[in-house]
């Protein structure tokens, strides 16, 4: 199970990467467009699937929130 969580704290890192990105205005010119795009490619997987079924709050998106609390219960069974 060591590898496992290894693997969700690596995607914890990759989806609070991705949030933070949101605040930021990347431009096509921008020199952080290709390391956005991974985040995104890396996310969106399974960001798609979560949205669809959560309730749109406004401009919040708390598809972050949720992916990171199912992490953690992920990280805490593997224990």
């Amino acid at each position: 199970m060591g590898l496992v969580c290894a693997i969700a704290n690596i995607y914890v890192l990759i989806v609070v990467a991705r949030a933070i990105s949101t605040f930021f205005p990347i431009s096509s010119g921008s020199p952080f467009l290709p390391l956005v795009d991974l985040l995104y490619k890396a996310t969106e997987p399974v960001f798609a699937p979560i949205r669809r079924v959560l309730p749109t709050m406004g401009p919040i998106d708390f598809t972050p929130t949720v992916v990171l609390i199912g992490l953690l219960v992920i990280q805490n069974l593997g224990r």
